[in-house]
Formats: C-alpha cells, structure tokens, sequence
C-alpha cells in the first residue's frame, strides 16, 4: 500500500487551489504546507504532496478511491468547475472491469487525475406494496343491483 506520494507542479498556489477544490467531494483538504508546496489528505493525513518545481514538471496519471458513483460524479463536477480539462467523463470502464466507474480530468500542468469507484451500482430497493390495516376489509366499487 502506497503512503504518499509527490507531485511536481508549476506554480503551487495555483495547483494547491485546484486539488482544494478537486478533492473536497472525496475527503481530502490541505493539511500540510511549507514553502513551494503541501501535503493534502483525509483527517489531517496527507497522502499527496505537491511541490513546486518548474522544470521537473511531468505528467503522470494517479487514482484516488472513490467510496461510490456519487462521489465520482461530485469530483468530476468539482475539478471541472476548479479550471480542470476533460480527460473523461464519469462513466463506467467495462474494459477494465464491469463495475470499473471512473472519471479523470486534467489538472494545471496535464497531470490526469482520476476518481474511481470498483463497487457495482447498487440494486434499486422496490417499493413494497402499502400495507393494509388490520380488520378493514378492502372494498371494491360495485355495480348496484338492479331489483326487477
């Protein structure tokens, strides 16, 4: 299992306002900080580190896990609002796996950065038919009788 790992980007401040925004649906905030760079994560834990370094800047792709479809859905929304490129809408990747549930957008310097839900949709709950109260007889409409 991977720690953490470190992220060269261009312009910091830029890129950190970006992964605020991109990685709010899924937990993650800034937790660390220190001159040209951060730490962001879950619950004070940074798990990705962003470092200014203009010259070593090359793109790579990473995943963060995605607890459902939703949350997919909501990063997709957010870093696309934060500045991000499309680099592939939420969708499902059945060429990876049937339940594979992605979404990746490109981030300030063309990092593809991507959410992803393994889990399969869950099943739609059906309705269960209203209960009929005790003692009451269900009553159809009738015809009324006709006496000759």
């Amino acid at each position: 299992m991977i720690d953490h790992f470190t992220v060269k980007v261009s312009d910091y401040r830029r890129s950190r306002e970006f992964y605020v925004k991109a990685l709010a649906p899924l937990g993650y905030q800034a937790v660390m900080e220190y001159e040209g760079g951060g730490g962001f994560g879950p619950k004070g834990k940074p798990y990705l580190w962003l470092s200014q370094d203009p010259q070593n800047v090359r793109p790579m792709h990473f995943a963060f896990a995605a607890p459902d479809r939703k949350v997919v859905d909501a990063f997709y929304a957010a870093a696309m609002g934060s500045g991000a490129r499309d680099n592939g809408p939420p969708g499902l990747r059945k060429h990876y796996h049937p339940d594979y549930y992605g979404a990746f957008v490109l981030d300030p310097d063309g990092h593809n950065v991507e959410a992803v839900c393994h889990r399969p949709e869950p099943a739609a709950r059906a309705r269960p038919a209203p209960r009929r109260k005790a003692g009451k007889a269900h009553r159809t409409a009738r015809r009324p009788s006709r006496r000759r």
